[in-house]
């Protein structure tokens, strides 16, 4: 069923039953985030994508805050519309099972045990899934470095396994390296693309992408220990590093583990304003840093066991 406007979009949600709402941002009578909290107010678990045109770093942190399932910038690719729309049913579905189970887990407990744990898994692989067309979502403001996100996650859990990580800290790892630049969405295009080198303003203004994430995904309770290492994958060893001059092991060891393969990934992309460096370039200048921009220990098993060739 298609709205004209927010208002009859609200009118039509009260008068029949719905599985997911997409709305767009900028609508005639009332807004999508206007239209988002009413909608979460009857029905908080009501899913609901947002689009826009517009993605301003203070739409993005209100939608994700009063429960935006996704958020789609807009041109729209249509399979990534799909891809989005599919993950909502599905999670809605999943949604749906796990309170079935909950209403009856007293009687079910020893039966259902078993089947509830592989919901949750589902759901937390959802979850990731979600996660991940964010990320998607925040290389597409930057072309140069489509991929990122999930490249610099691949190399980190090779590292974390090789560190002898618990899963618990291997599941954070992932999630924390596919988010660590979050904070990009709210960085202008012109800025982020530009094809000269950047201004020591524009570098400062640069740097304000670890605050603008941590902004992002701050009181939602699932990503609160991934807020460590979105803030801080810009420390460096020495304390030379931003936003906090953190130094050492006093930077939380899953950001010191994502500050080398995101390193490595960036210097070896091309960029705007610079032609790519060779793998073997980029390694032998990270040999350099070791001890002062990466941690050793760190810096050793990403070069020893050849991680970068993942």
């Amino acid at each position: 069923m298609m709205a004209n406007n927010g208002r009859e979009a609200l009118g039509y949600f009260c008068d029949y039953h719905f599985s997911l709402i997409i709305s767009d941002f900028r609508m005639t009578e009332m807004s999508g985030l206007e239209l988002l909290r009413k909608v979460k107010e009857v029905r908080p678990n009501m899913m609901f994508i947002i689009m826009t045109g517009y993605p301003e770093i203070d739409i993005v942190v209100e939608a994700i805050h009063l429960g935006a399932t996704d958020f789609i910038i807009k041109p729209i690719d249509l399979e990534l519309l799909i891809f989005s729309v599919k993950k909502a049913l599905d999670k809605k579905s999943m949604q749906e099972e796990i309170e079935a189970h909950q209403k009856n887990l007293e009687k079910l407990v020893d039966e259902k045990t078993g089947e509830l744990r592989e919901t949750l898994i589902i759901l937390k692989e959802t979850y990731l899934d979600s996660v991940k067309a964010l990320a998607g979502a925040i290389d597409a403001k930057d072309p140069y470095t489509r991929g990122h996100s999930d490249r610099v996650r691949k190399m980190s859990m090779r590292i974390g396994m090789k560190m002898g990580l618990n899963e618990e800290k291997l599941e954070n790892l992932a999630f924390g390296a596919l988010l660590h630049d979050i904070g990009k969405i709210g960085i202008r295009d012109e800025v982020l693309q530009k094809k000269e080198q950047l201004s020591p303003e524009e570098y400062q203004y640069v740097q304000q992408h670890p605050l603008i994430g941590v902004s992002i995904v701050e009181g939602i309770d699932f990503f609160k220990d991934k807020i460590s290492m979105i803030r801080n994958h810009h420390e460096h060893f020495d304390g030379s590093g931003y936003p906090d001059g953190l130094i050492g092991e006093g930077i939380p060891l899953e950001a010191r583990i994502i500050a080398v393969p995101d390193a490595f990934d960036a210097m070896t992309s091309v960029r705007p304003h610079r032609r790519a460096m060779s793998p073997e370039d980029m390694l032998a200048e990270m040999e350099k840093w070791k001890g002062k921009q990466f941690d050793p220990q760190i810096l050793g098993i990403f070069i020893n066991e050849k991680i970068y060739r993942s």
